[in-house]
């Protein structure tokens, strides 16, 4: 099967997903700026998981284009990945609602975590269809920032308890560096195009 029904489906639920956020931000009762106090730590909450939404879409969207062919195993990675970022609405509203709290932030960094190594799991399955010599295999190359990500993750959820705004912090480090964009598959794929000019 082309990737193009896999990336039109996963697009369909990225929307879904980002559209399910947004209809949980209320509007405040009250025509004055302190009526917005109460709403800050949602809209903040928010405001992170449109961002880490946005860069799982961005990758996504990249990855499968240097792939061909869809196997029955890809299929279900990325339903595995699409499953564990369907989470996000719910832990987004919970830490939001709560103000941050300890088991809402620990909540939303499992969310995170198991959305990354779902999504290293839908890479590698990708890279066994099309095989070592591939696109995509040869455009992924190193995996220090997916290992930092998987530490502060880890990290995050184990102070969570104690420390949830520093938490809350390493998930927008995570967010950050991930902003700054992975251009090895943009590369990848603007050298192949130029080769096949030349």
């Amino acid at each position: 099967m082309p990737s193009t029904r896999l990336e039109a489906f996963s697009d369909a639920v990225f929307a879904i997903i980002i559209t399910i956020m947004v209809l949980d931000l209320k509007v405040p009762h009250g025509d004055q700026v302190a009526a917005l106090r109460p709403l800050l730590p949602i809209f903040l909450s928010y405001v992170l998981s449109f961002a880490f939404l946005g860069i799982y879409w961005n990758n996504h969207h990249h990855m499968l284009h240097t792939v061909k062919q869809i196997s029955g195993v890809n299929l279900w990675a990325n339903l595995h990945l699409l499953f564990w970022l369907s989470l996000i609405p719910f832990t987004t509203g919970w830490m939001g609602e709560n103000n941050f709290a300890a088991m809402p932030v620990a909540a939303y960094g499992v969310v995170l975590l198991l959305a990354a190594i779902a999504y290293w799991v839908l890479e590698r399955s990708l890279i066994a269809t099309e095989g070592p010599d591939s696109k995509i295999a040869r455009a992924v190359g190193s995996h220090i920032k997916e290992y930092v990500s998987l530490a502060l993750y880890a990290v995050a959820v184990a102070i969570a308890s104690w420390l949830p705004l520093i938490a809350c912090g390493c998930y927008v480090f995570v967010a950050l560096m991930w902003l700054v964009p992975d251009r090895r598959i943009e590369k990848r794929m603007s050298s192949r195009t130029s080769a096949k000019r030349d």
